[in-house]
């Protein structure tokens, strides 16, 4: 079988490109097709695949918005990259990749991370936080109808879509009008993580430092508590976190993946503020045996069980994360039950459930 996959950006690394990877373990003949492949930061990742990159990989690049400043070109960029001759697309999206366009008697199959978010469900938030000058920005609302008109109608175009979540589930029928298909979890590799015995005495956050991942309510809740946080990740609200954060919290950047698992497994617990898709740091300090506090939000009312592998808090606010934080007793968890739940979302279990799903549908 002749596997395409398509996947928006390779120009960081996060939990979509893990998901990728993971197809290109289970596909590794396949051809990545995707819109701008940046070597520079991909290659060590992805240096051995084949990728075809869309006509805008070598238009030019400069702040403040990157590569965004061709937003306008996205939609026409994914529809061109041709099919033919491929048995089956599998496209992972999270904006555009599932607008590519397939004919017969090619199959196309979408995991769906989310429905793109600053069309549907954080536009208000988008259109204030985005690197956009004042001088486009009165264009930006017709703009975004314009591209919201295009992704409802690329939603139409997979013959079948897999939801990340019941969560995402839920907004793929609201925003696009179709039931998914199936529901598949993404995966921990648990084989990364172990239980230690040599708790520390800190907290911990983990993700991209941008203002969705809320992270500054982790920094207040630290600062308020004078508990010792750490804080793991870049991104571009990186410098103001810095300046809220009190004299406990403590700011690694990015971490490889040997030093990530190394500081999950050695911390107290987990804080999760944000309202994710799905989330899968909470999957992975659970898989390290550690208990998470999380919003009571998104995907993780999936993962977390309350009072077995962590708790919630129920306002995305520092006073609703600090009752909690003021609550918890670390003895009353135990490690070899939270990881057990942790394994019920293995990376052997996902490869097993979308390769039956593709082969049913194939077959």
């Amino acid at each position: 079988m002749k596997v395409a996959l398509v996947h928006e950006f390779l120009t960081q690394y996060g939990g979509a490109e893990r998901v990728l990877d993971c197809f290109l373990e289970m596909w590794p003949d396949a051809t990545i097709h995707t819109l701008i492949y940046d070597e520079k930061k991909m290659g060590r990742y992805y240096g051995k695949a084949k990728i075809k990159t869309s006509f805008l990989q070598n238009w030019p690049s400069f702040p403040p918005a990157g590569y965004k400043w061709w937003l306008a070109l996205y939609p026409k960029a994914i529809e061109q990259f041709d099919f033919s001759g491929y048995d089956l697309v599998l496209s992972d999206s999270s904006a555009f990749a599932k607008g590519v366009i397939t004919r017969h008697p090619t199959m196309h199959i979408s995991y769906i991370h989310t429905p793109t978010r600053y069309l549907w469900s954080v536009t208000k938030e988008y259109l204030e936080n985005a690197p956009i000058p004042k001088i486009i920005r009165p264009f930006m609302p017709p703009f975004i109808n314009y591209l919201r008109s295009w992704d409802f109608k690329a939603a139409k175009r997979p013959d079948y879509m897999i939801a990340n979540s019941e969560n995402v589930a839920h907004r793929i029928k609201k925003f696009y009008r179709r039931n998914a298909d199936e529901i598949i979890f993404p995966y921990v590799d648990c084989s990364r993580f172990t239980i230690s015995k040599n708790k520390k005495k800190y907290w911990l956050t983990v993700g991209r430092q941008e203002p969705y991942k809320k992270t500054d309510l982790a920094i207040y809740a630290a600062n308020k508590l004078g508990i010792d946080l750490v804080v793991v990740g870049s991104g571009t609200h990186m410098e103001e976190f810095k300046k809220i954060a009190g004299p406990t919290v403590t700011f690694t950047g990015r971490l490889s993946d040997k030093e990530i698992a190394k500081v999950f497994e050695d911390c107290i617990g987990f804080i999760f503020p944000p309202e994710e898709d799905a989330g899968i740091t909470p999957l992975e300090a659970m898989a390290a045996g550690r208990p998470v506090i999380a919003y009571a939000q998104g995907g993780a009312l999936e993962s977390i069980i309350p009072g077995t592998t962590g708790e919630f808090f129920n306002d995305q606010t520092v006073e609703s994360l600090v009752n909690v934080l003021k609550k918890f007793n670390p003895n009353k968890y135990d490690s070899e039950l939270i990881r057990a739940r942790a394994k019920e979302f293995d990376k052997e279990i996902f490869m097993t459930k979308i390769k039956n799903f593709i082969n049913e549908k194939i077959s």
